[in-house]
Order: C-alpha cells, then sequence, then structure tokens
C-alpha cells in the first residue's frame, strides 16, 4: 500500500538535513486528514540528535523540571553489556544539552530508567539493574535527588527479585508500576501491579493480573474521572498490544487485543482529550511512530513517523507551549543515539 505520509517524509528529508537536524514544518500534504478522518495528523517540527557519546545510547525518559529540560537513558558498549550505566543530561532550551550525573553499579547492568517528580518536589529515577548469567536477572531500583539531578542516593531495591516494575507514575499521594516478571520463557511471564507512598518501599497491590502471559512494558492514564488506563506490550501469541481498564482502587482489571504489535510504549492525553501513543512498530520494519489511541474501538492508528529505524524506541512525552516534545533512541544514523523531536498537534476543528 502507497504510504503519503513515507513519501513526504522522504522529498522533505532530502531538502532540509544538516547537523543532525532535521527542520519540516512541511511534512505532510497541506489539507491530510489522518486514517480515521476526525483530524488533521501531528506534523514534525525538527528532530535533533542530542547525544551519542558511549557506544550504545538507547532507552529514554524526558521531564521538563524547574524550567529546565531531564533526559535520561542508559549509556553502555551494546544493548545488552554489564557497563550499562544510566545517564542523566539537562537543557535549558532543548538546543544544548549537557551531562548532569551518572548513576553506575559494579554489581548490575543499569537499564531502562524513567524519570518522575514525587509529591515531595523530589526527582525519582526508576530502572532495572540485570545480571545476564544469574538465575535471578532483574531487581529493579529507584533513586532520588534533591538538588535538581546533580547527586543522587545510593538507590533503593523496590518491588519483588526478578519483577521489572517499569515505570513508576503517581496518581495523587500514591505511586505506581506494574513489574512483570522475567523468566527466559515468556510463555511463563506474570504481571503485578505495584504501589508506593514514597518511591522506596512498594508493596503488591495486585499479585497476578489476568493479563496474557508474556506482558511486560507499560504505561498508564489516568482520566479524569479517576478511570486508569494501561498500554501493554505483548510478546507471546499473536503479540498483538493489551489495552487494560480499571476505576479506583485499581484491584480489578480487564484486558483486550489492540490491532498492533509494540514496543516501549508511552501515551499522553492532550487538553482536548485525544490520546497519543509513541511506541515501536513492527510491521513493514522496526520505527518509532505516534499514533492516535481510540479507547472504544480499541484500536491504534498510526499517524507520523519519527527519523528512526534498527534499534529503536522508548520514548519520553511532554507537552510544552503548544509542542509535543519527544524523546527516543534510534540506530538508523551511524551508532545507536538518543534524539529529541518536536511535533505540532493540529487543533479539532
Amino acid at each position: 500500500m502507497h504510504d503519503p505520509w513515507s513519501s513526504a517524509w522522504s522529498r522533505a528529508a532530502s531538502l532540509i538535513c544538516w547537523t543532525g537536524l532535521l527542520a519540516l514544518p512541511f511534512l505532510l500534504p497541506s489539507g491530510a486528514r489522518s486514517e480515521d478522518g476526525k483530524h488533521d495528523p501531528p506534523v514534525l517540527v525538527e528532530s535533533r540528535r542530542i547525544w551519542d557519546k558511549a557506544p550504545h545510547n538507547a532507552f529514554t525518559d524526558l521531564l521538563r523540571y524547574r524550567d529546565r529540560w531531564y533526559c535520561v537513558f542508559r549509556e553502555g558498549k551494546a544493548h545488552v553489556s554489564p557497563d550499562g550505566a544510566l545517564r542523566v543530561i539537562t537543557s535549558p532550551d532543548g538546543g544544548n544539552w549537557e551531562s548532569l550525573a551518572l548513576i553506575e553499579s559494579s554489581k548490575y547492568d543499569l537499564r531502562d530508567a524513567k524519570l518522575t517528580v514525587t509529591p515531595n518536589d523530589e526527582l525519582m529515577l526508576n530502572g532495572a539493574g540485570m545480571i545476564a548469567d544469574a538465575d535471578i536477572r532483574y531487581f529493579s531500583h529507584s533513586w532520588f535527588s534533591s538538588d535538581g539531578g546533580r547527586t543522587w542516593d545510593s538507590g533503593h531495591q523496590i518491588g519483588d527479585p526478578g519483577f521489572w516494575l517499569w515505570r513508576t507514575q503517581w496518581h495523587g499521594p500514591m505511586a505506581y508500576s506494574f513489574g512483570y516478571s522475567t523468566e527466559r520463557d515468556r510463555t511463563k511471564r506474570t504481571l503485578r501491579l505495584y504501589r508506593s507512598q514514597d518511591g522506596r518501599t512498594f508493596e503488591t497491590h495486585v499479585k497476578q493480573l489476568t493479563a496474557p502471559a508474556g506482558c511486560g512494558e507499560d504505561t498508564i492514564l489516568y482520566l479524569k474521572d479517576g478511570t486508569a488506563i494501561c498500554l501493554l506490550r505483548h510478546e507471546t501469541g499473536d503479540k498483538m498490544a493489551q489495552l487494560g481498564t480499571s476505576k479506583p482502587p485499581y484491584k480489578d482489571w480487564t484486558w483486550r487485543d489492540l490491532n498492533l504489535r509494540i514496543g516501549g510504549p508511552n501515551m499522553i492525553q492532550l487538553p482536548d482529550g485525544r490520546i497519543l501513543a509513541t511506541t515501536r512498530l513492527y510491521a513493514g520494519g522496526a520505527r518509532t511512530s505516534l499514533s492516535w489511541l481510540d479507547i472504544e474501538k480499541g484500536t491504534l492508528t498510526e499517524v507520523l513517523k519519527l527519523p528512526s529505524g534498527g534499534d529503536t524506541s522508548y520514548a519520553g512525552l511532554v507537552l510544552h507551549e503548544g509542542l509535543l516534545w519527544i524523546s527516543y533512541y534510534s540506530s538508523h544514523e551511524e551508532r545507536t543515539s538518543i534524539y529529541l523531536a518536536k511535533v505540532k498537534i493540529p487543533k479539532v476543528e
């Protein structure tokens, strides 16, 4: 099938490209509509490489805190390597970035950090420590900073050994995190929901959820009425992504198949109520893309491919001054590097 967005991207990219920066205000044809026909698709304003100092730079998150930008990601020799460390970089404007901290471990390959702000206005970082050849390979941790990310405490092991607490998300005074078991046989992997009042100690909230075996990597969105929805990666069977729904106190969840296989999910709700997801998509070649999530239909509709390919995805999302800022990583240009994109979201007519 002919893809007009891909064709438009190719024409635009061939016209404007300099020093790792792409400025593309005219990426999409005038008047073009997304596949659902309801609204104009997002437009890529620019995509800039912001870090490539390690042999492999990957698995990002993005945060705006105290009028500064923060991006965190893993540095290592390869996608999996024992030297994995978590780099925190910062910028006043998103243009010039400098290293703020490097969290290292002599024991673990540190992976997939996520950043959030606690109700006490501390920076919280959570991720996993991996020991590749151990019987129990993954141990989840959190770290805290009270000085804007310059110094971090020594860390706290959270959840159960062997469970990967993927993304901590605060809802009022409580932090929630799904954790998935990490058996080598994915058909044996189960999913738990944890919660915490301080981010340092997590208790099991739901011991075993009814999501299919082999699920992991998630993002939770809390709607205005308190309903929680979860976008979840699924790596067994047909591998279709899962959409979970729950009401307070988030003990009972229902799950259903979406229409695409995804990796590294994140999502954000716009002020008008629409929901954009950023994921790795697989069909037609690996890429990092934006998709509309339709909760009622249970569908993801791809609307914008970011400049990406190969080893890619794991995005951070921040809506700021009318633009969606997206951190992600990709290997489409030389080494695997960290990128920052800005996307304009047209309003609903």
